[in-house]
């Protein structure tokens, strides 16, 4: 497995980061073919696969499953695990104990978590530990319920000081990296010139030091991308194409021809 500590460098030299999401075995494969630093196995997955409004519900036992294939499709890619809502929150110890899990079990390079000065005593415990952890702030999606929606943060001075706060302590807990997400460029700008470890922009303009998407939406199986979105495929447009062809086929009785047939 290559190693993460490849981001500090990308950082160092000015090259960018470059990451997705993944949640199972083929989609890793063929993401393993291609220019990425790590993959996330995101709690987008409560999104993205299981239909969920938020990122709320997915438990631990779902995440290591998509956690376990990702890996194996992986090859040497790292994979990085989304730690889930009140899995690290309510003591240091249970944040190890699950983090360990990630690691151990389902075989991930690191493991992600949301929030700030609340998770500092968590993310300090399972850095003791051994285990890297790759830090989250911003518009953090298990916040939603005290957000009030999915709404862009730090636009106002107050909100952008409380931010780069955030920022400067998960860097002083020892996190490897911190993912900004959904914040006015000029605020991760300045966040990413403050900071000496490597930011992952999503939602947050060009000046991060890398950039980080759901797979889902690259592809452009979302008919109403996101703002921050810009799909490179159109793969729901496309798939439901083939769909619609191969009913046709099958109606006029053209599939299975003898080409398909033993």
């Amino acid at each position: 497995m290559r190693s993460l500590n490849v981001l500090q460098k990308k950082k160092a030299e000015q090259r960018k980061i470059i990451a997705l999401t993944a949640y199972d075995f083929h989609t890793a494969d063929w993401l393993s073919e291609c220019p990425l630093d790590f993959i996330l196995v995101g709690d987008s997955v409560a999104n993205v696969i299981a239909g969920h409004s938020s990122t709320l519900p997915v438990t631990m036992e779902e995440m290591l499953y998509h956690t376990r294939m990702t890996v194996r499709g992986a090859r040497d890619i790292p994979v990085i695990a989304d730690m889930p809502f009140l899995s690290y929150e309510i003591d240091p110890l249970e944040a190890v104990r699950n983090a360990g899990r990630f690691i151990k079990d389902a075989g991930a390079a690191a493991v992600k978590v949301e929030g700030g000065s609340q998770i500092i005593p968590a993310v300090r415990k399972m850095i003791a530990a051994h285990i890297p952890v790759l830090g989250h702030v911003g518009l953090t999606p298990q916040s939603i319920l005290q957000f009030g929606g999915y709404i862009v943060q730090g636009k106002t001075a107050e909100s952008a000081e409380k931010i780069k706060a955030e920022a400067l302590a998960l860097q002083e807990a020892g996190v490897f990296g911190i993912v900004l997400e959904c914040i006015p460029r000029s605020l991760a700008a300045s966040i990413t010139g403050l900071l000496a470890i490597p930011t992952i922009g999503i939602g947050a303009g060009p000046d991060c030091d890398g950039q980080i998407l759901v797979i889902h939406d690259l592809l452009g199986w979302d008919p109403h991308p996101k703002k921050f979105v810009k799909p490179y495929a159109a793969f729901r447009a496309d798939a439901q194409a083939a769909v619609q062809a191969f009913a046709a086929d099958v109606s006029a009785g053209r599939f299975p021809d003898d080409d398909h047939s033993f």
